[in-house]
């Protein structure tokens, strides 16, 4: 989670130009402010033994602090994956990741009506959620993680060719084409933060981070 805040910072730029051209050019802000108020509330206190301490901190930071579109469906995300894993054990398995992300991409799905091919975060998590059911149930969760990041990335690419269905980017038609869409590259940022903190954006909306 400390890399995802690390990521988060460092696109920050980044994801706000790309929100400027497709949303209301607030996404890397809040995304930033979610991470940044997540840090703060697990900085303060708790155990920290279990694995599911700092997505259920995570979730409650996006659910209460942050508005906005990305925060709230964030936060559903990270309630799925806080749950998933704690009813899985103290420590990370790729079970509890696959059916934490799958339970909040349905979530997601249900409170914003997104579906594949609307040009939203839904494009990235759906086949994340597909590469971490995937795995084995015993593989080693940094390499369930590393595919889900590369599945997501190649999601993230492909929105650039979609025509957006939902939000503010749908009342732009194909001057949004081309453009990747921001809450999926926010998502793809998640899981491949896993691995090692993402500097830019650029190499990975190439296809050769």
């Amino acid at each position: 989670m400390h890399r995802f805040a690390d990521s988060a910072y460092a696109t920050e730029t980044e994801l706000t130009a790309l929100d400027q051209r497709v949303g209301d050019g607030d996404f890397g802000i809040n995304l930033s402010a979610g991470v940044r108020a997540a840090l703060r509330l697990f900085d303060r206190g708790g155990s920290h033994e279990k694995a599911s301490e700092p997505l259920e901190t995570v979730a409650t930071a996006f659910l209460d602090e942050i508005g906005g579109t990305s925060g709230p469906l964030f936060g559903l995300l990270f309630q799925a994956l806080g749950a998933a894993v704690a009813a899985s054990g103290t420590t990370l398995t790729t079970a509890g990741l696959a059916e934490g992300t799958e339970e909040g991409l349905a979530a997601i799905r249900r409170v914003g009506e997104a579906a594949p091919g609307d040009k939203t975060l839904v494009d990235a998590l759906t086949p994340a959620a597909r590469s971490l059911r995937a795995e084995p149930a015993d593989s080693p969760p940094d390499r369930a993680l590393a595919a889900a990041a590369d599945a997501a990335w190649q999601g993230v690419r492909d929105t650039a060719r979609l025509r957006a269905r939902m939000g503010r980017a749908s009342y732009l038609g194909d001057r949004v084409t081309g453009v990747p869409d921001p809450g999926a590259v926010g998502i793809a940022l998640l899981f491949a933060s896993a691995g090692d903190t993402v500097h830019s954006l650029e190499p990975y909306l190439r296809g050769d981070g």
